[in-house]
């Protein structure tokens, strides 16, 4: 018998981590010998001595850590930590970041690397250490290699991680779910494709959807890598959550080419907020995705997310990734303009990541890409984006990540950019090479927006004000709104006594506002949106 400790160290406190409590479930299904599991999550935010001081006071035998592009770097210095504080700790690593470079690990300190699906190659592990005879393919100092389950769903090959243990220990937290595993895809960028699918059961599926639903936590994410690849099976679990009596959100990562108008019809039918969809388009280069493997009708993949936004009731997110071989600064610019015009509520813009076992990572070398050495092996240069065009991206990447995709200056930006004739990659770069924001208070970031925006070209500031004003209401329900969008009008009594009147409460004298066109403005800052969580506002003139 051994006494083991999954630790599982997330990006954020918010986070809550799938892996360990799967591996739980797998040493108690699969273990011959009788093992004694016990759970910790951390974040990557906590020093490693706290986090080995945590694991040396349960004295395990055997520590079990999932290790992730995001949490690399603290695994590696923790190791170094727990060797000092547990000397005879029995240290063994899963998951995809040491999956494909396993004999690196083992140098950094390790004992043994897991590779692959862990469910079945953790218990049998655990029982070679507790016999104290590990057969030939678990001899001390070398990686563990996991064949992949076959590709027959059967509810042997299921398991359960949500046992009463998970549950108190989610506390509300963000919680995930598998109902899948495995892509139809194989990007050249990626590490889910090329070993087909295997779907989980139906039945239990749905049984922990109910469960998750029920313990408490706002948003449910699932973790399979393309949720509605088959079409049939992704319509079923949409209408099954749909119909749900539940204020939870559910998020999936989705291919947008891949709805059919069945599919489509439906998800206009969800409840307003229910659903999420993220949807990576990666480019809308074609060059870039037939030479990274990407498979997609970029013109359906459009119009489907135009479709999906008509109906107002379910938060699109889309992704970009810079960086693609290729794809120039001009092309991305494209790219981003095109996307832009999509409107979903968030454009994410990542930057190309050579992962260990990725196939751009092999042929690094040939396309003559440079990457940082250490996680997240983020591309430097390549012979398409100089380390100039990277830095020019990552200006508009900040401006983009603090406005639009944070839902601030919504109307602004959509006023400057008609105002001026801006493109939208022009603008966002040009704002965030003005106005870096590095962690600034939310106030003194308004008012510098304010300043750069009211500089531009053919901006009528009275106008800007106008919009800026409007935004701030809508996303900060008129708190601490800078000193340069306020106006003296004494009028403003009046709009708080029109907004008490209509809305039967007393409001704070911040949520109302005369506006630089003469129109009184309040917010119902007891009424938001359920998808884009912005707030009622109410317009009147004065007599």
């Amino acid at each position: 018998m051994c006494k083991v400790l999954l630790l599982a160290i997330n990006a954020k406190y918010v986070h809550s981590s799938l892996s360990v409590w799967a591996l739980a479930g797998g040493v108690a299904k699969y273990a011959r010998l009788r093992h004694e599991v016990e759970i910790v999550e951390a974040t990557i935010r906590q020093p490693c001595v706290d986090i080995a001081e945590r694991v040396a006071s349960l004295n395990p035998d055997v520590v079990g850590i999932s290790t992730y592009i995001w949490n690399a770097g603290k695994v590696h210095k923790l190791l170094k930590v727990l060797r000092e504080t547990l000397p005879g700790l029995v240290i063994v690593l899963g998951g995809p970041e040491v999956s494909y470079n396993a004999e690196c690990w083992i140098e950094k300190g390790a004992d043994y690397v897991l590779k692959g699906e862990g469910e079945r190659s953790f218990p049998a592990l655990l029982d070679a250490i507790g016999n104290g005879t590990p057969s030939d393919h678990l001899s001390a100092k070398a990686p563990v290699s996991a064949e992949p389950y076959n590709n027959e769903a059967s509810t042997d090959d299921h398991i359960d991680p949500y046992s009463d243990a998970y549950f108190a220990a989610l506390g509300g937290r963000i919680a995930y779910i598998e109902t899948s595993r495995g892509c139809p895809f194989k990007c050249a960028f990626c590490l889910s494709g090329g070993t087909g699918v295997r779907f989980f059961p139906m039945e239990p599926v749905k049984e922990q959807i109910i469960k998750l639903s029920n313990s408490g936590t706002r948003t449910i994410k699932f973790v399979d890598r393309t949720f509605n690849c088959e079409t049939g099976r992704a319509y079923e679990l949409f209408e099954y959550i749909i119909g749900l009596d539940t204020d939870c959100r559910f998020h999936f990562e989705v291919a947008a080419d891949l709805f059919d108008e069945r599919t489509l019809e439906l998800l206009a039918s969800a409840p307003p907020g229910r659903l999420q969809l993220e949807a990576g388009l990666q480019s809308f280069y074609k060059p870039a995705l037939i030479a990274t493997s990407r498979q997609m009708d970029i013109e359906k993949a459009e119009s489907n997310l135009r479709k999906l936004l008509r109906g107002q009731n379910i938060h699109i997110h889309i992704d970009l990734i810079a960086g693609l071989p290729h794809e120039t600064l001009a092309d991305f610019k494209n790219s981003f303009d095109r996307a832009y015009a999509i409107k979903a509520h968030t454009l994410q813009l990542g930057f190309l990541k050579l992962l260990y076992g990725s196939d751009l990572r092999v042929n690094a070398e040939t396309l003559k890409i440079k990457y940082d050495a250490a996680p997240p092996y983020e591309v430097k240069s390549s012979p398409w984006l100089s380390e100039g065009d990277f830095r020019t991206i990552k200006q508009a990447e900040n401006a983009l990540q603090h406005t639009y995709n944070k839902l601030r200056f919504l109307s602004s930006l959509e006023y400057v950019i008609a105002a001026t004739g801006e493109r939208p990659f022009s603008l966002f770069q040009k704002l965030g090479a003005a106005v870096l924001n590095n962690g600034m208070q939310l106030r003194e970031y308004g008012e510098r927006i304010f300043g750069f925006f009211s500089g531009l070209p053919n901006v009528d500031e009275k106008e800007l004000r106008e919009h800026m004003v409007c935004d701030w209401f809508g996303m900060a329900k008129g708190e601490n709104m800078p000193l340069v969008l306020k106006s003296s009008d004494k009028r403003r009594r009046l709009v708080i006594a029109t907004a008490e009147n209509q809305l039967r409460r007393t409001i704070r004298r911040e949520e109302a506002e005369v506006l630089p066109s003469g129109r009184g403005v309040f917010v119902d800052s007891e009424d938001r949106d359920k998808v884009t969580g912005l707030y009622k506002l109410h317009f009147f003139s004065f007599p």
